[in-house]
């Protein structure tokens, strides 16, 4: 049997209670614990590493189920925040009304000038908020308020008040024109 399988099974044999209650520590439940600590342990065993002993493995399999909680804690957080979107309705609407409304998206997406538009995508559909969107088109925050401004206007106009979240987005200003042309 190769050196790590002994090291695992020592590990499990010897560490498993005392993994299982500082997984219990992050989680606040045993049975999701014990998920972690499973979790943790595949994955620190599965790739091959020099753990030769037992305290070694011990603190690898501790730093994964530290990393493995954040990230599901982060995975979660991230689908609270989207779950809306998926919510069921009794409202069934039809394929065609699906392309319909993607048509009618792209239409008015072809409407807006190119940096209202890339500005539009990367807040509505990239979920980004201004400042990584200013970062991704090497743009100022406050020229990507404007546009975000001036393409939240025009795409309302174009799609219905509805179609857009009421704030115009997280982190968007409203900016109204004033002493220049508004082509």
């Amino acid at each position: 049997m190769p050196e790590w399988q002994d090291v695992l099974e020592e590990v499990v044999r010897d560490r498993r209670s005392s993994l299982v209650g500082y997984a219990a520590l992050f989680t606040l439940d045993r049975s999701l614990a014990e998920d972690l600590v499973h979790d943790a342990l595949v994955r620190t065993f599965a790739r091959p590493r020099d753990l030769t002993d037992v305290h070694t493995a011990e603190g690898y399999v501790r730093q994964v189920i530290r990393t493995t909680f954040l990230d599901h804690a982060r995975r979660q957080r991230t689908w609270r925040s989207k779950a809306h979107l998926f919510a069921v309705t009794d409202d069934v609407r039809s394929p065609e009304h699906a392309t319909t409304a993607v048509l009618d998206v792209r239409a008015a997406l072809a409407t807006l000038a190119p940096r209202e538009r890339a500005c539009a995508v990367l807040r509505y559909f990239d979920d980004l908020p201004g400042a990584e969107i200013a970062h991704a088109l090497g743009l100022s925050p406050g020229a990507v308020k404007r546009y975000l401004s001036d393409a939240t206007a025009r795409l309302r106009v174009l799609l219905g008040p509805d179609a857009l979240p009421p704030d115009g987005g997280a982190d968007t200003i409203p900016v109204t024109r004033t002493g220049r042309s508004q082509a």
